[in-house]
């Protein structure tokens, strides 16, 4: 099982330490850094930033919003990034959810897995070095009764991984079907098939198997005694993925945790957060919703934890360490024995 970081948003007074912590990381073995984009810092500048600090690290949007950018862009993005990094450019993409689109980038969310899709098309098409030519639900290039012309991008046709940030059973299954790699989010190793069986179904369609995908699972991980400090301030997070990441009627976090067994839980915390009652909600909040979906306590316990992912399946562990601070000396600690830990596996 390989190991993943997270680049936290540029600042100038961080930029030297985080560009430390993505060279340790590399330096360590880890074999991805991801770099986030929701409502604090675009995805590709600290990509672009980090491409010549950095030698064999693969560096990923992790995701870049498909509503964001128009496909094109999002592929011409993708190869610029490809050539900064010398070929360790991992795209990531997803469709993040309809708060964050419909109120920051005034697109309307849905048909949300159809403008996946397509801006996968034509990604891959622009990839393979063809005019883009392309007539979809969302996506007609060149635009219909135009004076647009299919165009072909100036670069030579180059092979770039995309990685799907997927969490329902629809999209799930496309990512079996056509992605190089799944960025799993809400994702317990002791309920796999919460995820996993929609994704196989969908490597099935395709003639593939899951091992053809970089399974690629995101956890916090804290180390320390007071396992039940840990879990009490961790509630309040999941909490607001039960509530605040999505509307009463879109929220894709509350429905994996429904898949694992936890639906009486999450209507019921979901119900609270959008009553505006934020403590009660965390309060609601089982022990087992924090344990069984993260790693944390004792170095032994941690070990176990971490085993019970790899034997889950998951080839790529992407590390939350914010329970050691912001960033610094713990932190890079931390991910040392993580490391440690892992290769003893």
């Amino acid at each position: 099982m390989e190991l993943a970081v997270e680049i936290a948003g540029l600042q100038p007074e961080t930029l030297k330490l985080t560009t430390e912590w993505v060279q340790h990381a590399e330096k360590l073995g880890c074999t991805m850094a991801f770099a986030a984009e929701a409502w604090w810092s675009d995805a590709v500048t600290p990509l672009a930033y980090l491409a010549d600090k950095t030698e064999k690290i693969q560096l990923a949007t992790g995701i870049m919003q498909v509503t964001a950018r128009t496909p094109a862009m999002t592929a011409m993005t993708a190869l610029t990034l490809h050539d900064l990094t010398n070929g360790r450019f991992v795209l990531g993409l997803g469709a993040s959810g309809p708060q964050v689109v419909e109120g920051l980038h005034g697109t309307k969310y849905n048909p949300a897995l159809t403008r996946l899709k397509e801006t996968v098309d034509i990604c891959r098409m622009i990839f393979r070095g063809e005019k883009v030519e392309y007539q979809g639900k969302i996506f007609q290039l060149p635009m219909p009764n135009s004076e647009g012309k299919a165009i072909r991008i100036a670069h030579k046709p180059t092979d770039i991984p995309i990685y799907l940030a997927t969490l329902g059973p629809n999209s799930l299954e496309y990512t079996g079907e056509v992605a190089n790699g799944w960025m799993g989010t809400s994702f317990s190793p002791d309920h796999p098939e919460a995820h996993f069986d929609f994704l196989k179904r969908g490597a099935e369609k395709a003639n593939r198997s899951l091992e053809d995908l970089n399974l690629c699972v995101s956890t916090r991980i804290e180390i320390g005694d007071d396992v039940e400090a840990m879990i009490e301030k961790r509630k309040p997070a999941v909490a607001f993925n039960m509530g605040g990441m999505g509307s009463g009627t879109t929220n894709f976090y509350n429905d994996a945790f429904k898949r694992a067994g936890y639906e009486e839980d999450a209507i019921a915390i979901q119900s609270l957060w959008l009553a505006g009652e934020r403590e009660q909600a965390a309060e609601r909040v089982p022990d087992a919703m924090v344990t069984e979906f993260q790693a944390l306590g004792t170095r032994e316990m941690i070990a176990a934890r971490l085993k019970a992912y790899q034997e889950a399946g998951v080839t790529t562990l992407k590390l939350g360490l914010d329970g050691a601070g912001p960033l610094g000396p713990a932190r890079f600690e931390l991910l040392e024995e993580i490391v440690d830990i892992v290769n003893a596996l």
